[in-house]
C-alpha cells in the first residue's frame, strides 16, 4: 500500500515562503508521476503543479508559475513544493498525489494515491 504524508504547512504573512514536503512510502517512488493540488475555503480542489518521474518535466497553473517550484528527490522518496511570494488567495489545504505512471499528469481523476493534506494559511 502506498502512503503519502504531507508536511510543511503553516501560517505565513503575504509575501512569505513555505516549503511543503510529501514523503511517499514504498520502493517504487521513482516510477510515479507526482502532483500537488489544493482546496481553498469554499472552493473545489484544483491542480497546482506536476512533475514527471525524474523531475525532467514540470507543469504549473498560471497563477503560481513564477512563484512555486515543484521538485523531487527519488533517493529520499520525497516530493517538494517551494512556495515564494505567497498571497492570501494561496490559502488552502495542499495535497500531494501520485500516479503509477512515469509521465506527467495534471488531472485529479487520474491520480492513484493521495495524502491527507497540509494547511497553508496566508495572512494579508
Amino acid at each position: 500500500q502506498v502512503q503519502l504524508v504531507e508536511s510543511g504547512g503553516g501560517l505565513v504573512q503575504a509575501g512569505g515562503s513555505l516549503r511543503l514536503s510529501c514523503t511517499v512510502s514504498g520502493r517504487t517512488f521513482s516510477r510515479y508521476a507526482m502532483g500537488w493540488f489544493r482546496q481553498g475555503p469554499g472552493k473545489e480542489r484544483e491542480f497546482v503543479a506536476a512533475i514527471n518521474w525524474n523531475g525532467g518535466s514540470t507543469y504549473y497553473i498560471e497563477s503560481v508559475r513564477d512563484r512555486f517550484t515543484i521538485s523531487r528527490d527519488n533517493a529520499k522518496n520525497t516530493l517538494y513544493l517551494q512556495m515564494n511570494g505567497l498571497k492570501p488567495e494561496d490559502t488552502a489545504v495542499y495535497y500531494c498525489a501520485a500516479r503509477a505512471n512515469m509521465n506527467i499528469v495534471r488531472t485529479e481523476s487520474a491520480m492513484d494515491y493521495w495524502g491527507t493534506g497540509t494547511l497553508v494559511t496566508v495572512s494579508s
